[in-house]
């Protein structure tokens, strides 16, 4: 699955404006829905993001691994830049304790996210994209 440049490019841009991604998880306590402010295009096939606050969304990983990555972005359809200004990206995380991916993950998140309490703790989350859709359900 090839990604656009204008997907890669506002999901990059997301939180700085004012679009953060939401990641949806599910474990035995329930569903989680939480912030990434860290959430990147990895390559065509994958999004990463910086799990540095390791509560519900970590716990959900550890007992179900299908992630949704939501991207909501109204102004962006309005503009006229997408059909749909919200995004739905389905996959499997991995966790990255250790090693190259999860220094990969590390090396190309924002300065501010490299920054950040307890980023130097944190774990990296690989996503394999199995699906994304807009909310109408059309690829994108």
């Amino acid at each position: 699955m090839a990604l656009s440049q204008k997907i890669k490019d506002l999901i990059t841009s997301a939180w700085v404006d004012g679009y953060p991604c939401l990641v949806g998880t599910a474990g035995a306590g329930g569903p989680n829905i939480s912030p990434k402010g860290s959430l990147i295009v990895f390559d065509d096939q994958h999004l990463a993001y910086w799990e540095r606050s390791k509560r519900q969304a970590l716990e959900n990983l550890g007992h179900d691994k299908r992630v949704v990555v939501m991207y909501a972005n109204f102004k962006a359809q309005r503009d006229g830049i997408l059909d749909s200004g919200f995004l739905r990206f389905y996959g499997k995380a991995e966790l990255h304790e250790s090693g190259k991916v999860r220094d990969a993950i590390f090396a190309r998140l924002s300065k501010r996210e490299q920054e950040h309490d307890g980023a130097d703790t944190g774990i990296g989350v690989l996503i394999r994209i199995e699906r994304a859709q807009d909310v109408r359900g059309k690829p994108i």
